[in-house]
């Protein structure tokens, strides 16, 4: 840190899913940290060295870094100015008509453009739609101020960032061989491992990342449907497949393909190739499609109008508390149209519209495990439990 800055690091977005576990893992590593925010309880929440939600491991470092004074968080926008290195999680979201939103990220460093200072390092850290490092750089040159700029995408999984963070390689890349210098010290902080690439490849890495990922779920989905729809068990053919086999070790389970990033960042793929992506289309059909696939397979086998249903899990993934474009809601409004009651339930999702899960395999004639928390691998019910994640050992048919 040189003399013109009093903080390492400001994060913008400080308080979110991204921005909180980055700050507490180079906060820990010795550098001091502030969390720009514009949500002033995850704020006081932060600045108690509580953590706003959940993050394996993350809650007894916050506590350690904050009450050494080495992080803290903030609502005011003039705490951009005061950091060596400008850290700025907001991604490229996709709009009400499915577009990238390219905008989004100018938009961010407009508002605290005023506070920007000569000689900062400006990091995007959140996905982003392919050409919008360069126009953050135009941007940033167009209103005079002398900083660099660099896109580093994040490429953790939520719920292991405190391992992640230092132990997968970080992708770095800039136009400039200063501008990738400094955002390789920033990250070596964290890691030893740096691969550098020119901004456009780092773009489209993130995003090939993602939609390989989501492309990988459909292909499992779509294998369950066809095995199902022949009455036979897709768990017991895919273990035969993968045991012992490296080759196919990588084949899911079937389940829901949720969350905030994998179908947003296909629709950006297929948007940066002008909407020719087949392959991508088709595994948003699938994995989006499953929800209405599942509910079609149980109307064949029960009559659900004279039914309750209960939905376990409401998360977008086991383990996790966070319910951001969980398939569970799309399933829960089909049922809620197809069914008498419709229960929903979640260990740590917090919702007033959930019942407890002892209330929901009371009242239940029929459960449907929408999201693997581990709670629910070992139920202890007499009623009928859909469970096409493979979760209970029982088998993926329905």
């Amino acid at each position: 840190m040189t003399d013109a800055f009093t903080t390492d690091v400001c994060i913008v977005g400080g308080c979110g899913r991204v921005g909180l576990p980055l700050g507490i893992a180079l906060a820990s590593r010795g550098l001091t940290v502030t969390l720009y925010d514009i949500n002033a309880t995850a704020v006081e929440t932060v600045n108690s060295g509580t953590l706003p939600f959940d993050e394996e491991g993350a809650g007894p470092v916050l506590a350690e870094v904050v009450a050494a004074g080495r992080l803290r968080a903030s609502t005011e926008p003039a705490t951009v100015g005061s950091a060596e290195n400008l850290v700025v999680v907001v991604g490229t979201p996709v709009d009400e008509h499915l577009n990238p939103d390219l905008g989004a990220v100018p938009r961010a460093l407009e508002r605290c453009a005023e506070h920007l200072r000569p000689g900062q390092l400006v990091v995007l850290r959140s996905t982003v739609y392919p050409g919008v490092t360069a126009l953050t750089e135009k941007l940033l040159a167009g209103m005079g101020i002398g900083v660099d700029v660099a896109f580093c995408p994040e490429r953790i999984a939520e719920g292991k960032a405190m391992t992640e963070l230092f132990a997968l390689p970080q992708i770095v890349s800039a136009r400039t061989p200063q501008a990738l210098a400094r955002a390789e010290k920033l990250f070596r902080h964290l890691t030893d491992q740096i691969v550098p690439l020119e901004p456009e490849e780092a773009e489209l890495a993130k995003l090939f990342t993602n939609t390989w990922r989501y492309i990988k779920f459909a292909t499992a989905n779509q294998f369950w449907m066809m095995a199902n729809d022949f009455g036979l068990d897709f768990a017991r053919i895919r273990h035969a497949i993968t045991f012992d086999y490296p080759r196919a070790a990588d084949l899911p389970m079937p389940g829901f393909a949720a969350g905030p990033c994998l179908f947003k960042d296909t629709m950006q793929l297929a948007a940066f190739n002008r909407n020719n992506f087949v392959l991508g289309h088709s595994a948003m059909l699938i994995n989006e499609g499953l929800p209405l696939y599942l509910v079609s397979r149980l109307e064949d086998s029960y009559d659900l109008s004279s039914m309750t249903v209960g939905i376990l899990g409401m998360a977008f993934k086991g383990g996790s508390d966070d319910p951001r474009e969980s398939l569970a809601y799309k399933l829960r409004k089909i049922l809620s149209l197809k069914a008498r009651e419709t229960l929903c339930t979640d260990p740590h999702v917090k919702d007033e519209r959930f019942v407890p899960l002892d209330d929901v395999l009371a009242k239940a004639d029929l459960l449907v495990i929408a999201c693997p928390h581990q709670e629910y691998a070992k139920l202890e019910t007499a009623t009928p439990v859909v469970d096409m994640w493979g979760l209970t050992g029982q088998g993926v048919r329905v």
